[in-house]
């Protein structure tokens, strides 16, 4: 029979909507379906994916309130639905629902997706799913043309239902919805039940898609044979190698770092090399052989806070202004201005570096600093006291002198008790009577 009689519709209405369907029977047990973990299949290589997206057309309407081997068909359906939805694979893939009869209509609704495939959607979205209306499974597949439009590579389109349609022009529309995409979509009908004038549609509709083919829901409900639809509609044979997408040499199944750009080294893991322990793998890291422990930034080079050119783990004197002139250990040292044996007066060469410390404090009106003299070894103790002391106050004085605040120096005193190099010889002691500044925060 190509059309359902007004009368078995209505029937079919006002049953589902009173009894929940024509022949009220039992729901399937989805709950005792174990389904055949697919992926060891994949990350063997003996198979690949073959489809981007999909889209399942879920007939809702009066007839699939009807009963098949003690079942009503729409349960029938939404298992069918529910256990494709726990057999397929962790795939990257895009998918849809749309229902046709839903709440005794007479068209066609997009009930979720199109979007991101996540394992137990397809399940959720058809579940809530009522119906009791016509059959426009002519308008299903003519909207899922919208559908998957934006939808990305390979296509699938699975319709689930008995074939008893009111409007026979489906696979007409089926023809076109191949025109459309071509090579990209396939049709995978799934029949409900034994009705011979529907398999006949769902084999046509098949037909039209060129590269799929219809099966009967009853052949599908077993582990196994839910298996075998899921690989001949979602996969592909492979070469027989492990599937490594990144190319880095360590299978997809035990890749713990996916996506890693070409030609770059890997531990066992699949993880890009990072030699130094810093965090940041050793392609994109700037500075190699960073020690441990040593807080790193974005290209795994030392943190640098005050920008002195000493990284802060190497760093005596944090903070150091902007500007100022530092030594091998971060501290603004006056290069260049070292006192005579005894004295602590200021030589005419040392102008140039007091010029530059000037310049510094009136580019930083906030910062103040403790200006620190130093003393080789020779002398007592008490005497080198005082003789830094001095020397600390003839910066000060100098500084000053130039027009800035006294309130923002202070001048201390160290003696010997801080040498910048070993007191052995004449050119080390001569760096050891010195002046360095330090910032008070």
């Amino acid at each position: 029979m190509k059309t359902k009689s007004v009368l078995c519709v209505l029937t079919a209405i006002v049953v589902a909507a009173v009894m929940g369907g024509c022949a009220g029977g039992p729901a399937t047990k989805t709950h005792d379906f174990i389904p055949q973990d697919l992926n060891p299949l994949i990350q063997s290589g003996e198979y690949v994916q073959n489809v981007d997206s999909f889209l399942v057309i879920l007939d809702a309407s009066g007839t699939m309130y009807g009963s098949t081997a003690g079942h009503r068909k729409v349960d029938l359906a939404k298992d069918v639905i529910s256990r494709m939805d726990r057999t397929i694979p962790d795939l990257k893939l895009t998918s849809g629902l749309r229902t046709l009869g839903q709440n005794f209509s007479t068209g066609t609704r997009l009930v979720y997706g199109m979007t991101d495939y996540a394992k137990g959607s397809l399940t959720g979205a058809a579940e809530p799913i009522t119906g009791g209306g016509m059959t426009p499974l002519t308008a299903a597949i003519n909207a899922s043309s919208g559908d998957l439009q934006s939808a990305p590579g390979k296509m699938a389109l699975i319709v689930v239902s008995d074939g008893l349609e009111t409007d026979t022009s489906s696979v007409a529309y089926a023809q076109r919805l191949k025109s459309s995409f071509g090579d990209r979509i396939c049709i995978y009908p799934v029949m409900v039940g034994d009705n011979p004038t529907g398999a006949q549609l769902m084999n046509q509709v098949a037909q039209a898609g060129r590269c799929g083919f219809s099966v009967n829901a009853n052949d599908i409900m077993s582990p196994e044979g839910m298996a075998d639809f899921v690989k001949r509609v979602f996969l592909a044979k492979g070469s027989g190698e492990p599937l490594d997408s990144d190319g880095d040499g360590v299978p997809d199944h035990l890749d713990k770092c996916p996506n890693t750009p070409r030609g770059v080294k890997v531990d066992a893991v699949g993880c890009p090399l990072d030699t130094d322990g810093d965090g940041v793998p050793d392609y994109l890291d700037k500075c190699p052989g960073t020690p441990a422990g040593v807080k790193v930034d974005a290209v795994g080079c030392p943190l640098d806070t005050d920008g002195d050119g000493v990284p802060d783990y190497l760093d005596k004197c944090p903070g150091t202004p902007v500007g100022a002139t530092v030594n091998h250990q971060g501290c603004w040292v006056l290069e260049g201005l070292y006192f005579d044996y005894d004295k602590s007066d200021i030589k005419p060469p040392a102008y140039p570096i007091l010029q530059e410390v000037i310049m510094v404090l009136k580019q930083n009106p906030d910062l103040k600093v403790e200006i620190q003299g130093h003393t080789d070894s020779r002398g007592s103790n008490a005497y080198n006291q005082k003789l830094s002391e001095r020397r600390a106050q003839a910066v000060l004085d100098y500084i000053v002198r130039a027009g800035l605040d006294a309130d923002r120096l202070k001048a201390k005193g160290y003696g010997e008790s801080r040498p910048a190099a070993p007191n052995d010889s004449p050119s080390n002691m001569a760096k050891n009577r010195r002046v360095q500044l330090d910032p008070i925060f």
